[in-house]
């Protein structure tokens, strides 16, 4: 088992100018809940701060004009039994969830806080299970936190002085992403904190810094120690946000995510000399991009869509394993939607995301070809059930989907495939009109069918259905004595 180096910690922490100060000062009156906790650890004779990302995304709304607070996460010199005492007449109620971890969680007048016992800790770089271990001060608490941004800390003590010893706001000015310490040891300590560099870029809009960058590439490999379910945690956080393409390609271009969505990686095909297909990669985070715009101008959708960006993101993964050089340097990908489905609800799973996402992806992936195979729009009315039904609930995110899937540059292709999805979109709505499509079911019940068939519960019956079911998403609603007879004629024929 290797030791964790000590952290080297600044001699001297850069002075925060007196106007940040005292816009901190005026940002934690806003909520006053924190002044009412601050009193009380004060007079109980502790420490008690505002800390990382709270403060960070306070100083971030002030310099957007929207001055706020959000959550409330607190660090104290307090212990976990102390700080409950501090809370005593105070919080309506306490948890104590994560106080193995040194954390307290209260309620105090309809806010929620987490109070954390300042600390100290040493991981054993085999697992990313840290030694607790309490810590002596406030600067130690910080420097072993995952970046300068997050490094910050204001005192809810009568002068609401603000600690900044790694210069994390001046880096969260100039937009950069850096560490307290050494980027490898940060990294080495807890891997998952290079997913939450990935995601600070789409989530802050910050720019590793080269050594974190360097770092992040050297130990990309150290992610297979994290867990699956937060590993897909992060990864979702990072898709979720609104523009989450270049932090995609970063956890791509680092090699992260030939850890955890190999797949991904994959789509970076060597394009053949002929250019006889896209860059399948680029051409993902484009279909990426384009199906959020439509999931953000679609009132009606929900947003953030973690299906529809999943899809989005996945849907051609099926491509690397079908490519085929054909005749004239032609190259294609059959039947790449079926390998692509497969592919999905395996990595999903590996990833343990929850079982209707990962269905509804996979469903995704499967369909968002079959709109091309109806030619330049002669949709019968046959086809247009069919769709609707394969597609069901996720109808709405299969027309978002095959809509961003266009990405030609050829402005007349363009035009004409948006067109003939606009054509089959009127014919769903005019058939919708004339019959429900959400529910197409047969003309006839399970018990009119072991009626006319005098048969028993049993496979015949899931059989009798089954052809009911087809011959009505073929022809549509029917009278029961035309269905009876096309049931009848169909029995005496097996």
């Amino acid at each position: 088992m290797s030791a964790e180096p000590p952290r080297r910690l600044p001699a001297t922490p850069p002075p925060v100018p007196e106007a940040v100060q005292a816009t901190v000062r005026e940002l934690v009156d806003l909520t006053p809940v924190l002044g009412l906790v601050g009193e009380r650890f004060t007079a109980a004779g502790h420490e008690v701060h505002l800390v990382g990302g709270s403060v960070r995304d306070a100083l971030l709304s002030a310099e957007s004009g929207t001055p706020h607070v959000g959550d409330l996460d607190l660090t104290t010199s307090a212990t976990p039994e102390q700080t409950l005492a501090v809370l005593e007449g105070l919080a309506s109620s306490t948890w104590n969830t994560g106080i193995a971890f040194g954390t307290v969680g209260a309620e105090v007048r309809g806010e929620r806080l987490e109070i954390t016992t300042y600390r100290a800790d040493r991981y054993d770089r085999e697992s990313r299970n840290p030694e607790v271990a309490w810590g002596s001060s406030l600067v130690d608490d910080l420097a072993r936190r995952d970046f300068t941004v997050n490094a910050m800390a204001v005192s809810l003590g009568p002068d609401r002085t603000v600690t900044d010893p790694f210069g994390g706001l001046g880096d969260l000015l100039a937009r950069r992403l850096r560490t307290p310490g050494a980027a490898t040891d940060s990294f080495a300590d807890d891997p998952l904190r290079m997913l939450r560099a990935v995601r600070f870029v789409a989530q802050l809009h910050l720019v590793p810094s080269p050594d974190v960058l360097e770092a992040m590439t050297t130990l990309a490999p150290e992610l297979a120690r994290i867990t699956p379910e937060r590993v897909q945690h992060e990864f979702s956080r990072t898709l979720l946000n609104p523009a989450p393409r270049e932090a995609l390609e970063l956890f791509v271009s680092t090699g992260l995510s030939d850890v955890v969505l190999p797949e991904l990686s994959a789509l970076r095909m060597e394009i053949d000399e002929h250019h006889q297909h896209k860059d399948v990669y680029t051409h993902s985070l484009t279909v990426l991009d384009q199906a959020i715009d439509l999931e953000l101008a679609d009132p009606d959708a929900p947003s953030p869509d973690l299906v529809l960006r999943l899809a989005a993101l996945l849907h051609d993964i099926g491509k690397p394993a079908t490519r085929r050089h054909e005749e004239r340097g032609r190259v294609s990908f059959h039947h790449h939607e079926v390998v692509g489905a497969k592919l999905v609800r395996k990595r999903l799973q590996a990833l343990k995301y929850p079982k209707d996402v990962i269905e509804a992806v996979s469903r995704l992936t499967f369909l968002h070809l079959r709109f091309h195979g109806y030619g330049s729009g002669e949709w019968t009315d046959s086809a247009v059930r069919r769709y609707v039904t394969d597609a069901g609930d996720l109808l709405s995110r299969l027309h978002k989907l095959v809509r961003s899937d266009s990405t030609t540059r050829n402005k007349r292709r363009a035009a004409m495939l948006s067109a003939t999805y606009d054509s089959l979109e009127q014919r769903i709505a005019e058939l919708s009109e004339a019959e429900d499509l959400a529910r197409v079911r047969p003309d006839l019940d399970g018990n009119r069918i072991m009626e006319l068939l005098d048969i028993s519960p049993g496979p015949d019956v899931g059989l009798a259905w089954r052809f009911l079911k087809e011959l009505r998403l073929e022809r549509g609603p029917l009278d029961p004595e035309v269905a009876e007879a096309e049931l009848l004629t169909w029995w005496r024929s097996r």
